[in-house]
């Protein structure tokens, strides 16, 4: 009932033109305000996904550290423990440090990971190796695989066929510091370079790749010394309920990572950029809201006659209260359902047919990536609804308090 008064108080033709412009503007600028925060959002969940992607190819599902210090002992015991918890798809045990990374003249800081063979299984660092191949040798004849940025700074060339580039890893040994002969405080190696990944500058410019055995050899590990092991885990449990389980069979010494905990800095950057863009995005809805304050002020000046005669006819300050709270929120119905439906148009055509491109060529893709999530369409509709309903309150409850006046 409260709803077809509202809808004939929106379309009928009013005596002062200006209410129907105000009306129509105010359902205008809602309709741009949503379409806006929808679109904005979808392409922020674009970037935000790209860039999950692309650190989920470097990161692992799970990862163990030590609480204290900078390595920890693994048995093979607790590695085949480890293997046979439910979820547990693939282990790699890692042992890493910062190098130098020399090649002749020219020289780099690294971070040097020494993996063993299940770590292809683990990560999909070996799926962006784009060129030579994803080989870490053995521990007498290392295999060096840099990230592209190394490559650049360092010269490294990995084709056979031009002679691949012989470098030089020195690294800092295990609690050897001497002040006397800093000489005896590292160690130095010859590996062969035979490949090149890229997957994201963090990762191009800082990461370098060999044998596991090589580094413990060089760094002066003992037998079950690591720095991490690396888990592939598979869809029978999530990874906080794996997190869980390896933290209660560990014990306290280890610390149990998630692939979230591992990248918390990047995803509270990213979750933080898109509240501030979903709140700086909801002031146009203010501004829309300022110009349903004055459509409704207007029309209920504009319906005087009408209060009145509802007014004596029985209706009370309740339901005067509720049709005009219900006009406002019919206008930011009408908005809010026509921006959902333009964006929803829009971003299908973006994903269908890219048709908005990114400016230069240095990125992974050339278009803005687009993602859809309910979520968003359920919060931007109700943010619109809260929004209209505070902004017609104060002109409802002004016409809910008009005296009777009939003449």
């Amino acid at each position: 009932m409260y709803l077809t008064f509202a809808w004939r108080y929106f379309k009928a033709k009013k005596s002062a033109n200006a209410i129907n412009i105000i009306s129509w503007v105010t359902v205008g600028v809602i309709t741009f305000a949503i379409a806006c925060q929808i679109l904005v959002l979808s392409v922020f969940n674009g970037f935000e996904g790209l860039v999950k992607s692309l650190y989920a190819s470097f990161y692992a599902d799970i990862k163990i550290i030590p609480t204290k210090g900078k390595t920890f002992t693994l048995t093979n015991n607790q590695v085949k423990l480890i293997k046979q918890q439910p979820g547990i798809a693939a282990v790699s045990l890692i042992a890493e440090d910062k190098a130098l990374l020399q090649n002749e003249d020219l020289q780099t800081i690294v971070f040097l990971k020494g993996v063993d063979s299940n770590y292809e299984n683990v990560t999909g660092v070996a799926a962006k190796t784009y060129q030579g191949k994803f080989n870490t040798g053995t521990i007498d004849e290392p295999g060096l695989i840099v990230g592209a940025g190394i490559q650049n700074a360092a010269a490294v060339n990995v084709d056979a066929a031009f002679k691949a580039s012989t470098l030089t890893l020195i690294l800092p040994k295990k609690g050897k510091v001497t002040t006397s002969d800093p000489m005896q405080s590292i160690s130095e190696g010859t590996v062969k370079a035979t490949g090149v990944f890229a997957i994201q500058q963090d990762f191009d410019n800082k990461y370098a790749i060999t044998n596991i055995d090589f580094v413990k050899q060089q760094m002066g590990f003992g037998t079950d010394e690591y720095s991490s092991a690396e888990i592939k885990i598979n869809s029978q449990l999530s990874a906080v309920d794996i997190q869980a389980q390896l933290g209660s069979l560990l014990g306290t010494n280890y610390t149990v990572q998630t692939k979230y905990q591992q990248n918390a800095n990047l995803y509270n950057t990213m979750r933080m950029e898109k509240w501030i863009i979903y709140a700086v995005l909801t002031l146009i809805l203010f501004i829309a809201a300022f110009n349903m304050v004055s459509a409704l002020t207007m029309l209920v000046l504009e319906k005087q006659k009408d209060i009145s005669v509802l007014q004596s006819m029985g209706a009370d300050k309740s339901m005067i209260l509720k049709i005009f709270l219900s006009e406002g929120l019919l206008l930011a119905g009408i908005g809010t359902v026509t921006g959902i439906l333009l964006a929803l148009i829009v971003c299908l055509l973006q994903v269908s047919f890219k048709i908005v491109k990114l400016q230069g060529g240095s990125f992974l893709i050339d278009y803005f990536p687009v993602q859809l999530q309910l979520t968003d369409f359920i919060l931007v509709g109700l943010t619109g609804t809260l929004i209209a309903f505070l902004a017609s309150w104060l002109p409802a409850r002004k016409a809910a308090r008009q005296l009777i006046e009939l003449r």
